[in-house]
């Protein structure tokens, strides 16, 4: 095996590596055990020291003074202690295992470690010598001096000679031991690198001889190992580019030998020479140019990186912008298409909520008479509280302090605000929330509040000011809707009173219209009509008859049998109460479902003969409790019927004159007792024609 092959080298290194580590783990394990076993034999010989002088004393103690020397005798006799014996302060032997040591002294050297006290002491590495001090106590002042400290020094010598064997042994142990890993670790790298390097390089050098004599057809596939399979695939790869370029450098020397033969000089041969090399000049520097131009379009790329970073922060930064023009924008629609307050407040809060993802929010108007808060609209609590809700206008009132100080507050956190309430009197928890004031012409009409992100953040100054924007929009149209509510008002009491006036003039129809209302809305309740339609039915049943103000009061009086252009004329109040109300736009719906109001369900109505689903559903309700209302009324002509009459009378003509699906529904709250407030005739008289 050569010295300077890499198989050797890897292994000559690994395993010198191994065997310096291995030794010096080794050598500080055998010196480790030395120390440890010298502490136990330190501890034992001290244990036997205290166990010795504990004797000694309880043998004095008891005046056995002879037990003593045959405690120390049989103690020498045990094999290891070399040595035991009492000595005084001064050095002198009181008391011996060996009888000819008693009354000699020791050297002065020696007293100089006993004085010291306590101690154990390793002779030339041979001997451990323990040292105790025995001392005087209460139970020997009987037979000594009590104003002496130290009675003697009690010395015990043990001989270590058996540790030797012991320890030479662990050291032999731990030899053979390093000496066995060493070698297995020699013999397993030596057959690995046999196997995953020496052998798949002598096949690659194999290959590589091949190639070298000629044939490159010769491939390799090596795959002990992931790195040498790289390799021949490299190598083959390699191979395959020579075999190319040789097969073209063979084709360029066949061509350029024709080219040759075909060449009278050698000027000419110069010549193309020269030309090729020029061309080689220039292809160098165009490729010098290409890597210029690489490294600029490099460059241009991380440009156009950074600005895409740019980019996309300017996009994040517009769509929250868009996101808030987007509220401004249909809050401004709310204005603009809508005038009805409660839609307006809902379309508001909802915008509100969803744009700056509120869990809650709401919107309090400021009643002056009461001094009090009134709820307007309330959305995402659960237990939304039915009717109008006032609360009290207090310090810890967050709605309350920005009504007084006309501007909005941001809390981002209710725990820094100590002031305000934690709770509302609503029933939710407030963590973090922003209130704007409602500010129209310096009035502060009320406040609007959005309280708690549904992603658990806290609100900023940003979202401060976006909502500050809306409650500015937000304020013109809740004026709007305030003074379009008072005209709508206006105009629904003046029409009232022209109602009211009608029916005074008449004691036959009055509470006619009131009694009207109360039946068409039972009804529509109960087939469960929308908000807005019971509104609108509400009004028609109150207006249904305002066409009768063109009509003439003696006919409406009159008592003899009618004539049928008498029956014209009242057939027109229909049409005239569409006339009068026609200036006013909101009551578009109304005035339909007034002008239908005298239709059948079969089409032989008036005045226009509409029929089933062409009639409004409000119009088919208004029908059957004026009907029922005229019916069960004392008029000019006649008494009123009785209930059963007039419920007979509701049956008889459903699906004709009346819906086939409503009239069972009025009589089912006829039977449950709905409506006490009317009064049967005592004495019913048959009629053979019913006109409201």
């Amino acid at each position: 095996m050569s010295m300077n092959s890499l198989k050797t080298k890897i292994l000559v290194t690994v395993c010198g590596l191994i065997i310096i580590f291995l030794s010096i783990a080794t050598y500080v394990n055998f010196r480790h055990q030395k120390q440890l076993a010298h502490k136990i034999i330190d501890g034992n010989v001290h244990l036997l020291n205290e166990t010795i002088k504990s004797s000694i004393s309880d043998a004095m103690r008891t005046g056995r003074s002879d037990e003593v020397r045959n405690i120390l005798s049989r103690l020498n006799n045990s094999g290891h202690i070399t040595s035991i014996r009492i000595l005084d302060p001064e050095g002198m032997v009181l008391n011996s295992a060996t009888p000819s040591e008693i009354g000699t002294s020791i050297p002065k050297e020696d007293m100089s470690v006993i004085k010291r006290g306590d101690a154990t002491v390793l002779d030339n590495l041979q001997t451990f010598t323990s040292i105790s001090l025995i001392r005087n106590s209460v139970a020997c002042h009987g037979c000594h001096n009590p104003s002496t400290e130290i009675l003697g020094i009690l010395q015990v010598s043990i001989s270590i000679e058996y540790m030797k064997s012991i320890m030479e042994s662990m050291r032999n142990n731990e030899i053979y031991s390093t000496l066995a890993i060493i070698l297995m670790i020699i013999l397993t790298l030596s057959v690995f690198l046999f196997l995953y390097v020496d052998k798949p390089i002598k096949r690659l050098i194999a290959s590589m001889q091949n190639v070298e004599n000629g044939d490159f057809e010769s491939r390799t596939t090596i795959t002990s190992s992931t790195e040498m399979n790289l390799l021949s695939n490299h190598f083959n790869h390699m191979v395959t580019q020579l075999n190319s370029v040789m097969d073209t450098a063979i084709t360029h020397e066949r061509e350029l030998a024709v080219a040759q033969g075909k060449l009278f000089h050698h000027r000419e041969v110069h010549t193309l020479n020269q030309k090729l090399e020029a061309q080689i000049s220039e292809i160098e520097t165009l490729n010098i140019s290409l890597e210029e131009r690489i490294e600029e379009i490099e460059e241009a790329n991380y440009k156009i990186a950074d600005l895409a970073g740019e980019l996309e922060d300017k996009n994040s930064n517009l769509e929250k912008v868009v996101s808030r023009l987007s509220t401004l924008y249909k809050v401004g629609l709310a204005i603009n298409s809508n005038m009805d307050s409660e839609n307006i407040f809902r379309l508001i809060v909802d915008t509100t909520i969803e744009t700056l993802h509120a869990d809650i929010g709401y919107i309090i108007i400021h009643d002056k008479e009461k001094d009090a808060l009134r709820v307007d609209t309330l959305v995402g609590h659960d237990n939304v509280p039915e009717g109008d809700v006032y609360l009290q206008k207090k310090d810890s009132s967050v709605s309350g302090w920005v009504l007084d100080n006309a501007k909005p507050i941001l809390i981002s956190d209710i725990n820094d605000t100590p002031q305000f309430d934690r709770f509302s009197a609503l029933g939710y928890e407030r963590k973090t929330l922003i209130c704007a004031p409602l500010i129209v012409k310096d009035d502060v009409i009320g406040t609007i509040t959005v309280v708690n992100k549904n992603d658990g953040s806290t609100y900023n100054n940003d979202e401060l000011g976006l909502l500050t924007t809306i409650a500015a929009q937000a304020s013109i149209a809740i004026k709007n809707a305030m003074l379009y509510d008072e005209q709508q008002k206006t105009y629904l009491n003046t029409i009232h009173a022209l109602v009211s006036a009608i029916e005074a003039s008449d004691s036959y129809t009055r509470g006619h219209s009131e009694r009207v209302t109360k039946y068409s809305l039972s009804i529509a309740k109960k087939l469960g009509l929308s908000q807005e339609r019971l509104k609108i039915m509400e009004r028609a049943a109150v207006l249904h008859d305002i066409g009768k103000i063109g009509i003439n009061l003696s006919l409406l009086h009159k008592i003899g049998k009618l004539t049928s252009e008498d029956i014209h004329d009242l057939q027109q109040h229909p049409t005239i109460g569409i006339k009068i109300l026609e200036p006013i736009e909101f009551l578009l719906d109304v005035r339909l479902c007034i002008a239908q109001h005298h239709e059948r369900f079969d089409g032989k109505g008036y005045p226009n003969k509409l029929s089933g689903d062409q009639l409004l559903l409000e119009a088919r309700i208004l029908a059957i409790a004026d009907s029922f209302d005229a019916m069960t009324s004392d008029r000019p002509y006649r008494k009123a019927l009785a209930l059963d009459i007039a419920v007979k009378e509701l049956t008889d003509n459903c699906g004709t004159q009346f819906d086939p699906e409503i009239v069972p529904v009025f009589i089912e709250l006829l039977e449950k007792g709905t409506f006490p407030f009317f009064a049967a005739a005592s004495e019913p008289v048959k009629q053979e024609s019913i006109a409201a």
